[in-house]
């Protein structure tokens, strides 16, 4: 397997933040180590896919860095360590200089890390540099003839990262899914924007992330997959371990949980509240608010009723504040609040906006700017760029995770929630079902093989699962009658007729073999679902443990099609079930690897 080195080689300046530019990688190059090999033409087929990946992950990533700005650590983080970070560099976290939960290419720099360390005469550092997959959006306005800029950070943790349906819930060492760190920085007063001599530093953080117990929705092409809750015996030891990190990161957590006490989410909800309850950690306070129950109707003021709820919680964790008259912090930030839906995407996004405009209210009276019966709603222009700054937030989370922009961002960027905007989410829940079931598979892969949680081992010839199709013949076969018996359809009915001759039977037995087709597909949705291959959630599909399945669909008539056709237990699908735990921890060339 050839070697290569990833270089950014085109960035787009977001804005200037604290006297530092932020900037955006735009353009890259991959480069062989090897002069003998060609990126254009890799010296074989795994080896072209893999590079593949690494490329659309490339493109399709928003990916931030600052040559003097730590873009991985909030602005407290970065005070508290300040002393010991005097003359190291961004990337040593030992000090503790970059957060390595959101140092997303560190993968990437191991072994110039691993370099520098060993040798420090042979240091590296120069070209190590902390890259966060995330957003950043900075904004100028005024209020009552102050200065004001407000910046909004999020930070994606490179700890079971993947997509929406191949990364949920917790894993046992702690780390959840879709775990994402958003920073509200508010600037007041400064001479210019690009200048750090602010009056106010004024920093707000929260976090979202998965449900933290062992649970899986499995895709089968239905809308809805198959919820799966697993209750392993380390199940509550997982969430205790996450729960007692955030603590000892941020301290105070207040968790609000958004998804359904009834139907279809409600096993989660209960699986969650279980585990909270079971592991007992202090300094951990659970709240739960039915979002879709308290704002049906699209009465979405009423989000104001868990601001309500929280709001105690909200001033005893308080909120990062540096006056320039002052050489200590004014207030620390205490606590956070941690938010999660099901995706930890839509509702969510909509109570952390509120939640922070609810926070930023109390740090502009405090500092002064407001009067004590003013809000931010009454400075349009202002309260316009922190709408369009929390929506276009929520879409960059969104499309790593999901695949599309969030939902409900209408209420986030006008206050209101429309009809227009109802559309506008049906078109995108449209979306997201095809991408999450036909193309998230390969998006998983080039999550694991930049983060490194797959590492190849291997020659790329024990790889060619990778780019072979050995589903059974009749697995394959069926989407191609599918498509000839709608072509026939279509024919009959739009073809010129040379006779009166009754078509009526061609039709029948033409929309015979359609349905057919098409319910052999549903029938086996799972066999058509495009599922990671680097790392297959085999265990997920085949867990017969304890715990919770709400159905068992897209497995076909009780009839296992992997075993039909000789040779076809190379399928992992088919013979996942028969594999161990060492085996899941080695898959071909593989190895499922975490950087600590």
């Amino acid at each position: 397997m050839s070697e290569y080195l990833i270089v950014f080689t085109g960035r787009e300046h977001r804005g200037t933040l604290l006297g530092h530019a932020v900037y955006r990688a735009v353009d890259f190059e991959i480069l062989p180590l090897d002069p003998s090999a060609s990126v254009s033409s890799p010296p074989h087929p795994v080896e072209a896919h893999l590079l593949a990946l690494v490329r659309s992950h490339l493109k399709s990533g928003v990916f931030l860095f600052s040559y003097g700005f730590d873009v991985t650590r909030r602005l407290q983080a970065q005070w508290v360590a300040q002393e010991k970070d005097e003359g190291r560099a961004f990337w040593e976290v030992v000090s503790p200089r970059a957060d390595d939960r959101f140092f997303w290419n560190k993968y990437l720099q191991s072994r110039l890390i691993d370099i520098s360390i060993s040798n420090p005469k042979n240091d590296l550092s120069s070209y190590i540099l902390p890259i966060i997959y995330g957003s950043f959006d900075i904004r100028l306005s005024s209020i009552n003839g102050q200065n004001i800029q407000v910046s909004l950070i999020s930070r994606r943790s490179r700890f079971r990262a993947g997509t929406r349906y191949f990364r949920r819930g917790v894993d046992h060492d702690g780390h959840v899914a879709n775990f994402n760190e958003t920073e509200q920085i508010v600037l007041i007063g400064g001479t210019t924007p690009d200048a750090d001599d602010f009056t106010h530093k004024l920093s707000f953080v929260q976090i979202r992330g998965s449900v933290p117990v062992f649970w899986a929705e499995v895709n089968t092409l239905r809308y809805k997959p198959d919820l799966q809750i697993m209750d392993l015996p380390d199940s509550v030891d997982a969430t205790r371990r996450h729960l007692q990190e955030q603590v000892s990161l941020y301290g105070e957590q207040t968790m609000v949980n958004l998804v359904d006490q009834k139907g279809y989410e409600k096993p989660v909800k209960d699986a969650y509240e279980r585990n909270v309850s079971e592991a007992n950690v202090p300094g951990v306070k659970y709240q739960y608010f039915d979002f879709h129950n308290e704002c049906k109707h699209m009465r979405w003021d009423r989000i104001s009723l868990l601001l309500d709820s929280v709001a105690d919680d909200l001033i005893r964790d308080g909120y990062f504040r540096v006056d320039s008259g002052n050489p200590e912090p004014v207030d620390w930030q205490l606590g956070v609040v941690r938010t999660n839906c099901m995706d930890n995407l839509d509702r969510t996004n909509v109570a952390q906006a509120a939640t922070a405009k609810w926070t930023l209210n109390r740090q502009l009276k405090a500092v002064g700017v407001l009067a004590e019966n003013d809000t931010v709603d009454n400075h349009e222009e202002f309260n316009q760029y922190l709408r369009e700054m929390w929506s276009d937030h929520a879409d960059y989370i969104s499309r790593a995770y999901a695949g599309t922009g969030a939902l409900k961002t209408d209420f986030t960027r006008t206050g209101k929630r429309t009809r227009v905007g109802a559309f506008d989410d049906l078109k995108k829940s449209v979306m997201r079902y095809f991408k999450n079931n036909y193309f998230d598979g390969a998006r998983q892969d080039a999550f694991d093989l930049i983060t490194g949680t797959w590492v190849p081992r291997k020659g790329p010839s024990s790889a060619l699962f990778l780019i072979t199709d050995n589903r059974p013949l009749i697995i394959r076969s069926v989407p191609y009658a599918l498509s000839f018996a709608l072509f026939m359809i279509l024919a009959g009915l739009t073809l010129p007729r040379s006779s009166d001759y009754s078509l009526f039977y061609y039709f029948i037995f033409w929309f015979m073999i359609f349905a057919s087709a098409l319910t052999f597909i549903f029938l086996y949705g799972i066999d058509y679902v495009a599922w990671p291959r680097l790392l297959p959630p085999t265990d997920v599909i085949h867990y017969s443990g304890p715990g919770f399945r709400s159905a068992h669909k897209g497995k076909g008539l009780g009839v296992d099609v992997g075993k039909l056709k000789a040779g076809a237990n190379a399928q992992w699908l088919a013979r996942g079930a028969r594999r161990t735990d060492k085996q899941m921890e080695e898959i071909e060339l593989g190895t499922k690897k975490r950087m600590d």
